[in-house]
C-alpha cells in the first residue's frame, strides 16, 4: 500500500532581493538585511557579518517592518489652521512649507539669531545638526543628552576619557567578574546579550546593582537591590574598603593616572587646590629614582604616589594623598552608608573583597610587547579581569555625576580600565576633556556662531555668559547654575522660553522630540506652555516647528510640520563624528540608505536641512555663487570635509575609496558601503589593543585614522581641577565670580574628588517611596507603543509595587492606587512584584499615549490603562521660599534628575481609566484600520 503525499515547498523563496543597512529601532544601530519582494519589505533579520550584532536581532530590530508601515506615519508637509494644540491641519506643499519655515527664520538670522531655539531629539546626526545651528549664528541648539545621559558620558570624559556604552565596553571574552549598575534593557542591548551569553558559558559571575530586578539583573548570579539615588554612597563605601585594605593598583595608580600629581596646600593661596605645572603647563611630579620635580610625560619618569614638595613657602602633596584624607575616614565605612543604600554591611565588604580576588588574584598576563608614550617599553600586558557597566540608572539623580565619576574612579583604583579583562575604550574615545572644544555663545547677526555650541568648560572662564553675567543660552547651559552641562539642558527649554528667562525667543524648531508628552517633566504643565497666550492674544512661544516621522503627541503642537521618513527610507551617517558603531578593537561607522521608496510626500530631516541651509544663506551650505552647496544629506555625506581628509565618513575615502580615516572624498563612497553592508570597520593592530590612552602605537593609529592630529597621552584624572576651578571662584578668587545665592552650593557640590550628597528635592516631605521608570527591552523611543507587534509585549503598564507596600496598603494585582508627588496626582492599577527595593515602585516608560496620538485606536490600552509617571515630576523643584526658580536636575550638569521623585501611595476605587485623563487630540492621520495586516507577494 503505498501512500500519496501532498508536495511541500520545504524551502520556499523567501525574497526577491537582501537590502543590507542599519537598524533605527535603538541605539544599538546593529546590522540587518533587509528583505525585499516586489520592491516591498517583507521581513527583517540580523547581518551576521556586521561588527556590533553578528546577525543577533532583538524584537525591536525584527519589528522595523511594523515600524515602517505604520498608520501613524506622516504624509505631508502641513501647517497649523486652528488653535495650537487642536492637531486642525491644513495640507500644504514642500515649496510652500520651506517657503515659511524660511520666511520665519531668515529676519531672525539677520536681526536675532539667538531667537531661534533649535533642538533635536534621539537622532544620529548631532555632527550635521550642530554644524547647521552653529552656521545659522543661534547658540541654542542640543540634543536629548541633557535629559538622559549627560551625567554620565560628563563625569566620564572629565575623568578618564570617556564613559560607558558607546564610549566603551567590557572586555567580553577576558572579563570573570562583571558589574552593572542602573542599566537601561534598551539601549545597547543586543552587545549586551552576547556579552553577558559570554560571560555565563565561561561561569564568570554577574553583579547586578539595580532597585529593580528585570532584565539583566533578572539573570547576574548576584542581585543588590539598592535604594535609589545611594549608589554613589555604595561605591565609595567600596573605595573606602579596598583602600583600606590596600587592595589597589599602586603601580597603575603612579603611571597611568593623576594620583602622583602635586597640589598646592596652602589654604590662603589663590591657587590652592591646583596642579602644579611647568611653564608649558605639564603636571608636575616628584620622579621615585631621582627625587626630581618632573613633567609627567617625560622618559623614564617614575612618579612618586607619596612624595611632598615645598616651594615658596608652600607644601605641594600629591593627589592620593588627597583621596586617602576623604576616603580613609569613618564617612564611607559599610557600617555608616549599609542603612541608607539598604545593603548590610557584611554584603558590602564582601562585594569589595570579591572585586579586589578577581582583580589581583585571577590577574592574568597576554604575550603581546607595547611602549608606553614615556618611551618604556613592556614585554606584556597584565589583565585584570573586573569589568563595569552603567547607564542611566545611576545618572538620572541630582547627585549623578558624581556617583559616575565615582564609580570610574573606582575601576581606576582597581587597574581595570584600558587592561585585558576590563573596560576597554571604543574609537574615536578615548579623549581628554581638554581635546574637546569649550562651549561658544557669541551670535552675531548675519554671521555664524564663533564656534561649537556645546563642550567642556576647563573653569568659569568658559561659561556660556553675556557681558552683564546672565546666561547666554535658552536652556541656561554653562552657567553657574550648572557649569558642566556639555549636552545642554533640553529639558529646560520650554519653561524657560515660556518665561522669558533669561530672554524670550521666536522660534521654536524641534525634531523628533515628544516635548509635550514623555521627553518632558511636567508635560500637562508643558502642553499648557506651547498654548498659551499673552495679553495680546498672541502665543508665548510665536513660533513652533517640527519634524518627526509620525503622527506623535507633540505634532498637534506644531505651526509647522515637516514630516520626516521612516529609518528605511533615508540616508543617515553614523560618524566618527558623532555616535559611531566602534567597538573596542576596531573603528567602524555605517550608514542608512532608501532601501525602500517613500509612498508619501516626505523628505529626511537633513535633507531638508540642506535645502533650508541653502535659502537662509548659511555659510558651509551655499557655495561661492550662492547656490546650493549639498543636494541632500547623501551628497553632504559623500563632499563634506570637517578638516582636509576628514569627513563624515572614513572608509572608502580617496577618489580611488582605498583609503580609510584621511582621504579625499570619494564620490562613490556610499555605493561601497552600500555593498560592504552598510559598514566600515578598520581594526586596531594587536600591540594597540590595550592601554590606549598611553600607548605609542595606539596613539600613531588615532592619527593614522584622523581621530587626532597628533599623539596626545593624558593622565586619568581622579582629581577633576576644572571643579576646583569653581570652587575658588565661589571662595572669591579670579575675575569671574557667582552671583551671591550660589556660592555655597558651587563650593559644596563641586568637589575634584568625587563625593555623595543626598539627591532628594527639598519640599518632598511626606513623601517616601521612590518611584523609578525604566525602558523595556521591547520599547526603546515613544513610537514602539505605536507599534503592532511590539504592543503585544507591552500594550499597557502597571505600578508595580514591593510586597510590603502592597501589603501595608491593602492592594492586590488589578487593583487601583493614587500615587501623588509634590506636584501632582496620578490614578493607575498596580501589580506585585518581590524583587524590588522594598521603598521603590516603578513603572516601563513612555508606554502610556494620549488619545488621538500615534494612529492608536480611541480605546487602545496603551491610552486607557496606560500612564506616565511624567505628571508626578516637574522641571522645577518645589519652592524654596528664596523666590528663585530651581532646576530639578544634577547642580553640576543640569541633567534632568529623573530618578529622585519619590511619592505617596492609597488605595483607591478604580477609574474608567487612567487618571489624569487628557482630552484626545485630533490627528492629522487617517484613524487606523480595523485590521492592520498585509502579506508581500505570494
Amino acid at each position: 500500500m503505498t501512500h500519496s503525499q501532498l508536495p511541500l515547498d520545504l524551502s520556499p523563496k523567501v525574497s526577491d532581493e537582501v537590502r543590507r543597512t542599519t537598524c533605527y529601532m535603538c541605539a544599538c544601530r546593529c546590522g540587518i538585511n533587509v528583505h525585499m519582494k516586489k520592491g516591498k519589505v517583507a521581513y527583517i533579520e540580523g547581518n551576521r557579518d556586521h561588527p556590533v550584532n553578528r546577525g543577533v536581532l532583538c524584537a525591536k530590530g525584527s519589528a522595523g517592518i511594523m515600524q515602517h508601515n505604520s498608520p501613524a506615519r506622516l504624509r505631508n508637509p502641513m501647517k497649523r489652521v486652528g488653535p495650537r494644540g487642536s492637531g486642525e491641519f491644513e495640507d500644504i506643499s514642500w515649496a510652500e512649507a520651506l517657503e515659511i519655515a524660511t520666511d520665519w527664520l531668515a529676519p531672525l538670522r539677520h536681526e536675532a539669531p539667538e531667537k531661534l531655539a533649535f533642538f533635536t531629539g534621539r537622532d544620529q546626526s548631532q555632527s550635521f545638526t550642530s554644524l547647521w545651528a552653529q552656521s545659522f549664528g543661534t547658540p541654542n541648539y542640543a540634543a536629548h543628552g541633557g535629559f538622559c545621559s549627560v551625567n554620565m558620558a560628563t563625569a566620564g570624559i572629565y575623568t578618564m576619557g570617556g564613559a560607558f556604552w558607546e564610549f566603551g565596553q567590557p572586555d567580553w571574552d577576558h572579563t570573570k567578574l562583571f558589574m552593572l549598575f542602573g542599566v537601561a534593557e534598551d539601549h545597547d542591548s543586543n552587545p549586551i546579550k552576547m556579552g553577558l551569553g559570554k560571560l555565563k558559558k565561561r561561569g564568570a559571575r554577574v553583579i547586578g546593582v539595580n532597585p529593580i530586578r528585570t532584565g539583566y539583573n533578572a539573570i547576574a548570579d548576584d542581585w543588590v537591590g539598592i535604594t535609589p539615588g545611594t549608589d554613589g554612597l555604595f561605591i565609595l563605601s567600596l573605595i573606602h574598603c579596598l583602600m583600606k585594605a590596600g587592595r589597589i593598583d599602586l603601580d597603575y595608580l603612579a603611571r597611568y593616572t593623576d594620583a602622583p600629581v602635586l597640589l598646592n596646600g596652602d589654604p590662603k593661596s589663590p591657587e590652592f587646590g591646583l596642579q602644579l605645572r611647568d611653564a608649558d603647563g605639564k603636571a608636575l611630579v616628584i620622579d621615585r629614582k631621582t627625587r626630581k620635580l618632573t613633567p609627567f610625560d617625560q622618559p623614564g619618569v617614575h612618579p612618586d604616589l607619596s612624595a611632598t614638595y615645598r616651594a615658596g613657602g608652600i607644601t605641594h602633596r600629591p593627589v592620593f594623598h588627597r583621596m586617602a584624607e576623604e576616603y580613609l575616614g569613618e564617612d564611607y565605612t559599610p557600617e555608616a552608608v549599609a542603612e541608607r543604600c539598604g545593603i548590610p554591611a557584611p554584603r558590602i565588604r564582601a562585594i569589595a573583597a570579591e572585586l579586589a580576588r578577581v582583580a589581583f588574584d585571577e590577574a592574568f598576563e597576554i604575550d603581546q610587547p607595547w611602549t608606553d608614550f614615556r618611551g618604556e617599553r613592556h614585554e606584556k600586558m597584565t589583565g585584570r579581569p573586573v569589568s563595569f557597566h552603567a547607564m542611566r540608572g545611576i545618572s538620572a539623580h541630582a547627585n549623578g555625576f558624581q556617583t559616575c565619576r565615582a564609580l570610574h574612579v573606582l575601576q581606576i583604583i582597581l587597574g581595570t580600565v584600558e587592561v585585558p579583562g576590563g573596560f576597554r575604550f571604543k574609537p574615536p574615545y578615548p579623549k581628554p576633556a581638554t581635546a574637546h572644544p569649550k562651549p561658544h555663545c557669541k551670535a552675531t547677526p548675519g554671521g555664524p556662531l564663533d564656534g561649537p555650541h556645546l563642550g567642556f568648560v576647563q573653569g568659569p572662564d568658559d561659561l556660556a555668559l553675556r557681558p552683564d553675567g546672565s546666561p547666554a543660552r535658552i536652556d541656561k547651559a554653562f552657567t553657574w547654575e550648572n557649569p558642566m552641562s556639555a549636552h545642554g539642558l533640553m529639558h529646560m527649554v520650554i519653561s524657560n522660553a515660556h518665561a522669558g528667562d533669561p530672554y524670550k525667543i521666536d522660534t521654536l524648531f524641534l525634531y523628533m522630540a515628544n516635548m509635550s508628552w514623555n521627553s518632558s517633566m511636567n508635560p500637562g504643565g508643558v502642553m499648557e506652555m506651547l498654548t498659551d497666550t499673552d495679553e495680546n492674544g498672541d502665543y508665548v512661544i510665536p513660533r513652533i516647528i517640527y519634524s518627526d516621522a509620525y503622527s506623535s503627541e507633540m505634532v498637534a503642537y506644531a505651526d509647522l510640520i515637516l514630516p520626516d521618513t521612516t529609518y528605511l527610507e533615508r540616508h543617515d551617517c553614523i560618524s566618527l563624528l558623532d555616535r559611531p558603531i566602534s567597538e573596542a578593537d576596531a573603528a567602524a561607522d555605517a550608514i542608512r540608505w532608501p532601501v525602500v521608496e517613500p509612498n508619501r510626500d516626505v523628505r529626511g530631516f537633513q535633507s531638508v536641512l540642506c535645502d533650508l541651509g541653502a535659502r537662509l544663506d548659511l555659510p558651509g551650505f551655499v557655495t561661492e555663487d550662492g547656490s546650493q552647496k549639498y543636494r541632500d544629506y547623501a551628497d553632504y555625506i559623500t563632499k563634506h570635509e570637517r578638516r582636509p581628509g576628514i569627513g563624515p565618513l572614513a572608509g572608502f575615502r580617496g577618489e580611488d575609496g582605498t583609503q580609510n580615516g584621511r582621504g579625499a572624498p570619494n564620490p562613490e563612497q556610499i555605493d561601497r558601503y552600500i555593498e560592504n553592508g552598510g559598514f566600515s570597520a578598520h581594526h586596531i593592530p594587536a600591540e594597540a589593543q590595550y592601554y590606549k590612552p598611553w600607548n605609542a602605537a595606539y596613539q600613531d593609529w588615532a592619527v593614522g585614522m584622523g581621530i587626532y592630529d597628533a599623539p596626545q597621552p593624558y593622565l586619568f584624572s581622579l582629581y577633576v581641577e576644572p571643579l576646583r576651578r569653581f570652587q575658588l571662584a565661589a571662595e572669591g578668587h579670579g575675575d569671574r565670580q557667582p552671583p551671591e545665592h550660589l556660592r555655597a552650593r558651587i563650593k559644596q557640590f563641586m568637589t575634584p574628588l568625587p563625593h555623595w550628597y543626598e539627591s532628594d528635592p527639598e519640599g518632598a516631605q511626606g513623601y517616601d517611596v521612590h518611584a523609578l521608570t525604566q525602558r523595556p527591552m521591547a520599547m526603546y523611543h515613544s513610537w514602539g507603543s505605536q507599534n503592532a507587534w511590539l504592543r503585544q509585549l507591552h500594550g499597557h503598564n502597571p505600578l508595580y509595587l514591593p510586597t510590603a507596600i502592597m501589603r501595608a496598603k491593602g492592594l492586590k494585582d488589578g487593583d487601583w492606587a493614587r500615587v501623588t508627588s509634590p506636584h501632582g496626582g496620578i490614578t493607575v492599577p498596580v501589580m506585585e512584584m518581590a524583587a524590588l527595593n522594598p521603598h521603590t515602585v516603578w513603572t516601563w516608560n513612555a508606554i502610556g499615549k494620549r488619545k488621538g496620538a500615534w494612529a492608536l485606536d480611541k480605546d487602545a490600552p496603551e491610552a486607557t490603562k496606560g500612564f506616565l509617571l511624567n505628571h508626578l515630576i516637574h522641571e522645577l523643584l518645589p519652592p524654596k521660599g528664596d523666590g528663585l526658580r530651581w532646576s530639578n536636575s544634577d547642580p553640576i550638569t543640569g541633567q534632568a534628575a529623573w530618578f529622585d521623585l519619590k511619592v505617596h501611595i492609597e488605595k483607591t476605587d478604580p477609574p474608567p481609566e487612567a487618571q489624569p485623563e487628557i482630552p484626545p487630540q485630533r490627528s492629522p492621520v487617517p484613524p487606523p484600520p480595523r485590521d492592520l495586516a498585509w502579506k508581500v507577494g505570494k
